[in-house]
């Protein structure tokens, strides 16, 4: 039990410390501090929360023995973890302020909201992969790039603010600090395309084990996983054939994400695992 509250402590604060960080840079933003300063105010409240967050999500680990991916509370933690590492790597690259603002807020929100809902945190056991790491890694992957997806969810919102201001002529306050849509276009291409490659070599890690025990195949799952690969492919072909660009390709990227979102819940209530269980602590 120690190990259990040591862990959801830890969360608590890593949301929290999103949440200053998306508090705080929305207050620099409203009082036009220098985009430095706010860079590094916020940038060292998210990655606190980051640290805070993982190794919360590491002790929990150590009690399930294994990735902590076994209920729709961890998934949706682990969501929250994959997005802001995806940005330190964008953000950083494209000095993109305003995206580590849009992530904290995004961030803070997953993990306050299944910090404060306790059905999703059903007990389940340890083990929650039996004892195979294939199986672990094909389900880390598929939420990573979940995870890849809500960035994308938030950069085509950018895109779709940038493009309203640019059209009514709204170039102050916060739309001052909005990357270019060219720039965004671009970052949204690369995300669509590193979250469908994400979930696709998952994909191909579940088939390599499940075509040796096909009596292990949970159907349910499988049918909404590659029903929501599927049209993120297409997507992503649409993309690069430039069959569907700008605002369009946006719109489509920020409403199929919460589409995706929906589907944690059919493939989290699918798994067999999922019964509520006396874990060993």
């Amino acid at each position: 039990m120690s190990s259990l509250l040591t862990d959801r402590a830890l969360l608590w604060l890593g949301a929290l410390l999103y949440l200053a960080g998306f508090l705080t840079g929305l207050a620099a933003l409203t009082r036009r501090q220098s985009s430095a300063s706010l860079r590094t105010l916020l940038n060292s409240l998210l990655v606190a929360g980051w640290i805070v967050q993982m190794s919360g999500l590491y002790v929990r680990g150590l009690v399930v023995g294994g990735c902590p991916l076994g209920n729709k509370f961890e998934i949706v933690q682990f969501v929250a973890w994959s997005a802001m590492v995806l940005y330190f790597f964008v953000g950083t690259a494209f000095r993109l302020t305003l995206l580590g603002l849009f992530t904290a807020g995004y961030a803070a929100t997953l993990a306050l909201v299944s910090l404060l809902v306790p059905s999703w945190d059903l007990i389940h056991g340890a083990k929650i992969f039996g004892k195979n790491p294939w199986i672990e890694l094909h389900a880390a992957l598929a939420v990573f790039s979940y995870g890849t997806f809500g960035l994308l969810a938030l950069t085509s919102l950018m895109h779709l603010l940038q493009n309203w201001s640019l059209k009514h002529k709204r170039l102050n306050g916060l739309f001052w600090f909005l990357p270019s849509v060219v720039q965004l276009s671009q970052i949204n291409y690369r995300l669509l395309a590193l979250g469908v490659l994400l979930l696709t070599f998952s994909l191909g890690v579940g088939a390599s084990w499940w075509l040796r025990d096909t009596a292990s195949v949970n159907i349910p799952k499988l049918v909404v996983t590659l029903g929501v690969w599927l049209v993120y492919a297409v997507l992503l072909i649409l993309r690069w054939r430039t069959w569907l660009v700008s605002v369009r390709f946006a719109w489509v990227c920020f409403v199929m994400f919460f589409i995706a979102l929906l589907s944690l819940g059919p493939v989290n209530s699918s798994r067999h695992h999922e019964v509520i269980l006396t874990p060993e602590r």
